[in-house]
């Protein structure tokens, strides 16, 4: 009944008694690595389906966030393996400029050296090193993990391939006059003494000071309020705005700067808000990006005022202090000098850090090379706009489109040793060449080369072109290219996917390099909180896998996968996770030593039970289910979907209700295991792209089949047997609502009661067998006395609980949780109705005692139920 095309042998080996995940997983993931099935060719004929590694850093280890995107990435892989696509996941890792640098100097630290007593050449080599002893231990988890990636095309963004492509991109970008140099305001980390880019900044609320200070004099004085008093040492004008009455007066005059021998002149400029604060601002051109702005259109000078550590270099007093000792330090003579009008502390406002180090970053007019994104930008925006790109879930298209838009130019120097270095070389008389590739750079005395290195995420935005051999026209570009999605999370929407964007539209003649970007939220602790080391609630995901195995990590991860949404998770729902693996083996091998097989054709249908009709028919109804949820990238439904369908209707009820059936043995029991075997088989392949390695070592033994990696992905036949469904939904109810009746008396699950099956003329009458074997209902016997009756589905199941139960106890114990119920009740209402206390209750509160409230009715109708249906005294 579905369709299945992959030929299999009988199984010949038998299953353990229990599912051990560490005796499985390795050798597993080994078999598959060795016979290649993870390896991509280009000059296949199938339709290729691409899908690139978000290269993890070189000084990275596996956490949760990689573990939760490897899985969703790892599922669609190996679907479309299984559906006949030439698959590529291209894996790799990342240099990591800033964070690699910071690593070695670390250890060179512990040797009491830096990285200038080894000068350039000698400590890029010690890098290399590093990355050869220690780097890239992520490789390994991965492959724990059950990565499908094609690891013989494993590329760095420092290896030689993709260091032409840096070279090249960077030479075609310069020719066409998208990337200058040019002296502006850059976030500066006085700590790892390098640029950083906008999206390199995180911006948290500190404690901090506001201080009002007064320049000039008399008359011609006005204040200016500052978080950094520091910088007033290199503020060269006071900017008001020209319409603001108070200050007319004062536009084009020189004041005195305090602390200093010069005056400053005021400017009128409609950057300034003349309702905020005393409506005049201090400008400060070296050391702040708007002042930068208003001292271009004033021509004021730029006077730097801190060095590269953030030490003040000017105005004897305050020289050789480091920031935060100058401001207290100025503070204090301002006020010596009566210049303080007012002090705010502590003053809670926004401030940026640097996202390496954590460090407060400096804004610092600095010579950089910057690419001018404009029309890179624009072309990033249309693609998605014009319907070339899509991005997946929809409703994050405005966060795209919001920084596209609105893209400053891009900073791309650092200044660090550790990095794809500018292929720029300057002349002695002032010549300024920029090298390409297959270009000898010029020679002779005076001629160096620049010492800043790229941005890391210049050549990581180059990767799903540069890792198919860009800017060779290889086979594996034409193949490959574009990406058919890119799994990624939002956090990393504008440092990553922005870049890709631009640089794949610019260099590969406007074919975006990927047709659909699927956004996937953060991982974060079973609370929804963040995960953090200081919070103490980080998680190392081999751990799990060591103690659960991979598989319970993996579909855990998956459970939780809403798109754009972040996934809680926490131990428990892993233990949960395992629990379904463990029920998948014993479940299947149950099935095993029953007679599920995959011999032979499926009977026809005259010869299914309704059962059999009941099982195919919700099978084909899953396949088609979770084929529509792979579509749309909803990898928690389809989870669900498969997890309700595995556990509930095949084990559960399935199994259960074919348990009698088996028993009997015959030809309807050679029937039924060959259904089962089909729905099995069918199962495991749908289970596999999440829970690969369980799913593997019981679908080869269950089919004999060579691996599931390779094998067909199920196709919906199209069977459908509504009544067949109705049949058994009916047979559920009533096996549902006496299971209940059964626990609401306290009748425990193995004791067996005497009961009368009216079924009538319904369908339901050929189940009662199992009707009574589930339910442990002994025929009615001499004697019997229906104490309680219960009419469900057209069906009557009448039970003869004289003898089972104590009646006089049971109702007394009922009417004591009746009574504490009501009381429950009444107390709510009290406070619900008490408009004073509804008045003054925070909201929680007041949500908390409604559902009590709501809690209390709930258990009102149920006991009142229980007593109505226990057998008269």
């Amino acid at each position: 009944m579905t369709e299945n095309t992959q030929q299999q042998t009988a199984p010949t080996t038998e299953l353990p008694t229990q599912y051990a995940p560490a005796e499985v997983e390795g050798p597993l993931y080994e078999r598959w690595v060795e016979r290649g099935y993870f390896e991509a060719d280009a000059k296949s004929e199938k339709p290729p389906y691409t899908i690139v590694i978000p290269p993890p850093n070189v000084t990275g280890s596996l956490h949760l966030g990689h573990a939760f995107e490897h899985t969703l990435i790892d599922a669609l892989t190996r679907r479309k393996r299984m559906q006949g696509f030439e698959t590529l996941w291209q894996p790799g890792m990342d240099h990591a400029g800033i964070a690699t640098q910071n690593v070695v100097e670390r250890e060179l630290a512990k040797e009491g050296k830096s990285r200038h007593d080894l000068g350039r050449e000698a400590f890029v080599e010690r890098v290399w090193q590093w990355k050869a002893e220690s780097g890239g231990q992520i490789s390994g988890q991965m492959k724990r993990l059950g990565d499908g990636v094609a690891w013989s095309r494993e590329r760095f963004t420092m290896d030689e391939g993709l260091s032409q492509a840096v070279q090249t991109i960077f030479k075609k970008l310069y020719d066409d006059e998208l990337i200058y140099r040019a002296e502006r305001i850059i976030n500066w980390c006085p700590r790892c003494l390098t640029a950083i880019s906008d999206i390199e900044v995180e911006y948290q609320d500190d404690d901090g000071e506001l201080v009002s200070i007064r320049y000039g004099e008399g008359d011609d004085s006005l204040v200016v309020a500052t978080t950094r008093a520091e910088t007033m040492l290199g503020d060269t004008a006071v900017a008001v705005h020209p319409d603001d009455e108070r200050y007319k007066h004062l536009v084009g005059k020189q004041i005195k700067l305090p602390l200093t021998d010069r005056t400053i002149p005021v400017v009128a400029d409609t950057h300034v808000d003349p309702e905020f604060g005393t409506g005049a601002v201090k400008v400060t051109p070296a050391h702040d990006p708007n002042d930068f702005e208003i001292g271009q259109r004033h021509n004021l000078p730029n006077l730097a005022v801190m060095d590269e550590r953030a030490v003040i270099t000017v105005h004897g007093p305050f020289q050789g202090l480091d920031r935060l000792e100058a401001r207290s330090a100025i503070v204090a003579a301002l006020r010596a000098e009566g210049r303080i009008v007012a002090e705010k502390r502590p003053y809670v406002h926004s401030v940026g850090h640097c996202s390496r180090c954590k460090t407060t970053i400096e804004p610092r007019l600095s010579m950089q090379w910057w690419v001018k994104v404009g029309p890179l930008a624009k072309a990033a925006g249309d693609a998605v706009r014009d319907g070339k790109v899509k991005i997946h879930p929809q409703e994050m298209e405005k966060r795209y489109f919001d920084w596209v838009d609105n893209l400053h130019d891009w900073c791309i120097s650092r200044q660090l040793w550790w990095g794809h270095r500018i292929p720029v070389w300057y002349g002695p008389n002032g010549e300024v060449v920029c090298v390409g590739p297959d270009e000898q750079p010029p020679t002779g005395e005076g001629w160096h080369q620049d010492t800043d290195v790229l941005d890391t995420w210049f050549s990581s935005g180059l990767w799903p072109f540069s890792t198919l051999g860009w800017p060779e026209r290889t086979e594996s570009l034409a193949k490959f290219y574009p990406n058919s999605v890119l799994v990624t999370g939002y956090d990393i929407l504008f440092f990553w996917v922005a870049r890709m964007m631009m640089f794949g539209l610019y260099a590969m003649d406007g074919t975006p390099p990927f047709h659909t970007i699927a956004l996937h939220g953060m991982v974060r602790d079973q609370n929804g909180k963040k995960m953090s080391k200081s919070f103490g609630n980080v998680v190392n995901p081999l751990d799990w896998m060591d103690e659960y195995g991979s598989d319970a990590v993996r579909f855990t991860l998956a459970n939780g996968a809403n798109p754009g949404v972040d996934v809680p998770i926490g131990e428990d729902w892993v233990k949960a996770s395992r629990n379904f693996a463990n029920k998948i083996w014993n479940a299947t091998r149950f099935a095993l030593m029953n007679g599920a097989t995959i011999e032979g054709e499926l009977p026809p249908v005259e010869q299914l039970s309704a059962t059999d009709r009941w099982i195919l028919s919700r099978l084909n109804a899953t396949v088609a289910q979770v084929d529509a949820y792979y579509e749309d990238y909803q990898f928690a439904k389809l989870s669900d979907a498969l997890y309700h369908f595995a556990w509930d209707e095949v084990f559960d009820w399935y199994v259960e209700l074919s348990k009698t059936t088996f028993f009997a043995g015959g030809e309807q029991a050679k029937v039924s295991g060959r259904v089962l075997g089909e729905v099995l088989d069918v199962m495991l392949r749908l289970l596999h792209p999440i829970v690969p390695f369980v799913t593997e070592a019981l679908w080869t033994t269950l089919t004999g089949g060579e691996s599931l990696v390779i094998a067909d992905w199920p196709k919906d036949s199209g069977f459908r047997d509504p009544a067949a469904e109705a049949e058994i939904e009916n047979l559920q109810q009533v096996v549902t609502e006496v299971r209940r009746f059964r626990a609401d008396q306290g009748l425990q699950p193995g004791q067996k009661v005497p009961a009368r099956l009216e079924l009538g003329g319904t369908a339901l009458a050929a189940h009662e067998a199992a009707i009574r074997q589930l339910l442990r209902l002994q025929p009615e016997g001499e004697g019997f006395s229906a104490t309680a009756s219960l009419p469900v589905a057209g069906a009557t199941v009448a039970l003869d609980l004289s003898g089972t139960i104590d009646v006089a106890a049971e109702r007394k114990r009922l009417a004591k949780d009746l009574a504490a119920a009501e009381k429950e009740k009444a107390q709510a209402n009290g406070k619900l109705g008490n408009e004073a206390f509804l008045a003054k209750a925070p909201d929680n509160v007041v949500d908390k005692i409604r559902t009590r409230l709501a809690k209390a009715d709930e258990d009102i109708a149920r006991i009142q139920t229980q007593l109505a249906n226990l057998p008269q005294a």
